[in-house]
């Protein structure tokens, strides 16, 4: 059997959930990329996955947008490489940044009050400003 694949120090997915499908690709090549399949597409079926809680597949789908299909399957697609193996380890590799970055709760945003002084530096840099712009103006009527 397969070595788990970590994701966090407690999280981990089983290799088995992980479907791998070679294609011709459309990046760099030459001739050779006509013949063989060297580009894949990774499949994680990421609703039905027994390894990832409840609240960490609803971050993934999130986070996944477009690459989530109507059943919960997770396409990952790499063909940048011109070798295989390599276009293997890059969609894993994006695979488990992303489920990474579901796997934590994102940090909830505390609402501060601006303070007193950033308030008045604000209005000040406003005036000086309407100041500037006063003094290049070259109808003066309503100054004087």
């Amino acid at each position: 059997m397969a070595e788990p694949i970590m994701i966090t120090r407690s999280l981990s997915i089983d290799p088995a959930e992980i479907e791998e499908t070679f294609i011709r690709g459309s990046g760099p090549g030459g001739q050779n990329v006509n013949k063989v399949a060297s580009a894949v597409q990774l499949r994680f079926d990421l609703i039905n996955s027994p390894s990832l809680p409840e609240p960490v597949k609803r971050r993934v789908s999130a986070l996944a947008g477009s690459r989530l299909t109507k059943d919960g399957v997770l396409v990952i697609s790499s063909n940048s490489h011109r070798d295989q193996p390599l276009n293997r380890a890059e969609a894993l590799a994006r695979l488990i940044a992303l489920l990474r970055e579901g796997a934590y709760p994102p940090k909830p945003r505390i609402a501060t009050r601006p303070t007193l002084a950033s308030k008045k530096r604000r209005l000040a840099g406003k005036a000086h400003r309407s100041m500037t712009k006063r003094l290049r103006r070259t109808d003066i009527e309503g100054d004087t």
